[in-house]
C-alpha cells in the first residue's frame, strides 16, 4: 500500500502531506479544485505521468523486485521526483529512469483512466480465463505450459525453415560467392608471419642504394689504417682496440654487402605482387588470421549449401510433425478454455447485475496459433461493441473485470487509482458501483475521484479538495465534516436539513 505522500509547488498546490490508510479512499470537492492535478502528481511520483512539481514523495510497503533494477532494499520504499531544469526520479535515494519507474511501480499500482480499454485486451482476457481455469482445475496450467513448450519449438523450426528456403532461393549466387572468396584466398594462401616478413623486406630493399652508397664513402677509412697504426708505434700506444674496431667494422660492411648481394638475385616484382595481394585480402577480410578463419567458414558453408536439399527436407518432416503437435496443444487449450468461459462469464455477470447492467457476452474466436493460443476473445454488452457503449456502462463493465479477478485471483497488496469510476451514473447506479468497490478493497488499496455521495459514503478514508485564493488544499475529514460534504454533494452549496438526513443514512448504512 501507499502509507504516505508529499507534495510542493505542483500548480495550484504549494505543500501537501498526507498519510493512507488500507481500503478504500475517496476525494472529492467542487469542480476545478485541483483532483485531477492531485492524482497527476500521485502517478507522477510513480512514472505514470510527468509533473511540474518541485518534489514529489510517496512511501510504499510492498515487496518489490528493487534488486532487479540495481536498487537497494529498505524497510519502506521510498518513490521520489525532484524538478530542477529536469525531473529527475529516485527511489531509496538511488536515481532511476521514468520508463524504468513506470515498469517497476506496475507491480503493484494499476491505473484506469477514463475509457481504459485494457480489461478489454485479447491478452488480458486470456489471462482471466487462464486464471479462472487454473483456480478450479489445476490440469489447465499444465496445457498452458505445454501449448507454450511446443510453440516455441515450432516458431524456431519455421524459422529455419524459412531461412533454408530463403537461401535455397538464391543458393546457385552463394554457392558461387563462396567458392570464389575459397579460391581467392587459396590462390594467395599467406602464411602466418608472411605479410610481416614481406614488409621488412621492402623496408630492405627501398634503402638498399643508399645503403650501398653509404658504405662505399664509408670504406675510405681502411686507407687511413695504415698510417693510424703507425702514428700509435711512433707514439708509444698500443694499436690492438683500434685494430679490433677496424675488423669489426669491415664485418659488419661485408655481412651489409652480402645482404646486398643477395637482393640482387630476388625477383623484387614478385615480392611486391605477392605484398599486394596479401594487403588486398587483409583489407577485405582482416588480419592473416582472421583470413584463415574466414577461408574455414566459407568451406563448411560450401559444403552446407551442396547438403542444403538435405536440410531443408530434414526441417520440413520436423515442421510438418510440430504443426501436429501444436495443432493438437492448441485444441486441448482452447478445449479446456472453453468449458470455464460460461462460468467466467457467469461470475463477471453477477458482479453486473449488482451494478443494474443487462449480461455481457464474451466471445472466443478460433485463430492461426500464436502465443497466447489459438483464439482470440472479445467483449460485447447487449451485442454493441465495448468502445461503442455509453461512459457510465463502460466504467461499471470495466470494474465487473475488476471485481472478477479480484475474486479469481484474491489479490492483496495492491493499489488501484481509479478517475472518476462513477460519472455519468445515477444515485442507484453509483451505489452499486460504491458496494462492488468496497468489496474489492478488502484485497486493493483504492484511490477514487467521486462527484457522487454513495462512493464517497462507503470510502475507509475520505479527503476533500478545495481551492482559496487560486491555491488548492487537501484535507482529510473527520466524521462530522463527512457529513457536512456528502450533504454538500446531495444538495449543492446551499445545504439542507434533509440533505444532511440523507448523508448522516448514507453514512451509518455504509460503515
Amino acid at each position: 500500500m501507499i502509507e504516505s505522500f508529499y507534495l510542493k509547488e505542483h500548480l495550484s498546490f504549494k505543500e501537501e502531506r498526507l498519510h493512507f490508510k488500507n481500503g478504500l479512499i475517496v476525494f472529492s470537492g467542487p469542480s476545478g479544485a485541483g483532483k485531477s492535478v492531485f492524482f497527476n502528481a500521485l502517478l507522477s511520483v510513480f512514472g505514470f505521468n510527468i509533473s511540474d512539481a518541485a518534489v514529489l514523495e510517496a512511501l510504499a510497503d510492498n515487496e518489490l523486485p528493487l534488486e532487479e533494477y540495481g536498487i537497494d532494499k529498505e524497510t519502506v520504499t521510498i518513490f521520489k521526483s525532484i524538478k530542477q531544469k529536469s525531473t529527475r526520479y529516485f527511489i531509496n535515494s538511488q536515481s532511476i529512469s521514468q520508463k524504468a519507474l513506470k515498469h517497476l511501480a506496475s507491480n503493484f499500482i494499476s491505473y484506469l483512466s477514463l475509457r481504459d480499454t485494457g480489461e478489454f485486451e485479447n491478452s488480458s482476457l486470456l489471462d482471466l480465463l487462464d486464471g479462472f481455469a487454473i483456480k478450479n482445475e489445476c490440469l489447465h496450467a499444465e496445457k498452458i505450459a505445454s501449448y507454450k513448450k511446443c510453440y516455441g519449438k515450432f516458431v524456431e523450426v519455421k524459422k529455419a525453415l524459412e531461412e533454408v528456403k530463403s537461401e535455397e532461393l538464391k543458393i546457385n549466387e552463394l554457392k558461387e560467392f563462396a567458392a570464389y572468396e575459397i579460391s581467392k584466398i587459396e590462390a594467395v594462401n599467406p602464411k602466418t608471419g608472411e605479410d610481416e616478413e614481406l614488409m621488412e623486406f621492402k623496408k630492405r630493399l627501398s634503402k638498399k642504394e643508399k645503403i650501398q652508397e653509404a658504405i662505399m664513402q664509408a670504406e675510405a677509412i681502411f686507407e687511413s689504417e695504415r698510417s693510424v697504426n703507425s702514428a700509435l708505434d711512433l707514439i708509444g700506444q698500443n694499436s690492438a682496440l683500434f685494430d679490433e674496431a677496424m675488423n669489426f667494422l669491415r664485418g659488419i660492411f661485408e655481412s651489409e654487402m652480402q645482404k646486398i648481394n643477395e637482393l640482387e638475385d630476388i625477383d623484387i616484382e614478385s615480392v611486391l605482387d605477392r605484398i599486394e595481394q596479401i594487403s588486398a585480402l587483409k583489407s577485405r577480410f582482416g588480419a592473416i588470421e582472421e583470413i584463415h578463419e574466414h577461408l574455414k567458414k566459407r568451406k563448411e558453408e560450401l559444403i552446407r549449401y551442396e547438403n542444403i536439399s538435405f536440410e531443408k527436407k530434414s526441417l520440413e518432416i520436423e515442421f510438418e510433425k510440430l504443426s501436429g503437435e501444436l495443432e493438437k496443444a492448441a485444441t486441448e487449450l482452447s478445449n479446456s478454455r472453453k468449458k470455464f468461459l460460461n462460468p467466467l462469464e457467469k461470475l463477471i455477470n453477477s458482479y453486473l447485475e449488482k451494478m443494474y447492467l443487462k449480461p455481457c457476452s464474451i466471445n472466443m474466436v478460433k485463430t492461426e496459433p500464436y502465443d497466447l493460443g489459438a483464439e482470440e476473445m472479445n467483449v460485447t454488452l447487449q451485442d454493441i461493441e465495448v468502445k461503442k457503449v455509453s461512459a457510465g456502462e463502460f466504467n461499471r463493465l470495466r470494474l465487473s473485470f475488476i471485481a472478477a479477478a479480484n475474486e479469481i485471483k484474491a489479490a492483496s497488496g495492491g493499489v488501484l487509482i481509479l478517475d472518476e469510476i462513477d460519472s455519468n451514473l445515477s444515485g442507484k447506479e453509483s451505489m452499486s458501483v460504491a458496494n462492488v468497490l468496497k468489496e474489492i478493497s478488502a484485497n486493493y488499496q483504492i484511490f477514487a475521484i467521486s462527484h457522487h455521495p454513495q462512493l464517497s459514503s462507503c470510502a475507509n478514508q475520505h479527503f476533500f479538495i478545495w481551492k482559496k485564493d487560486d491555491e488548492s488544499h487537501i484535507k482529510e475529514l473527520d466524521e462530522d465534516a463527512r457529513i457536512e460534504e456528502l450533504s454538500r454533494m446531495i444538495s449543492g452549496a446551499n445545504i439542507t436539513d434533509k440533505a444532511r438526513e440523507f448523508a448522516r443514512i448514507l453514512r451509518r448504512d455504509n460503515r
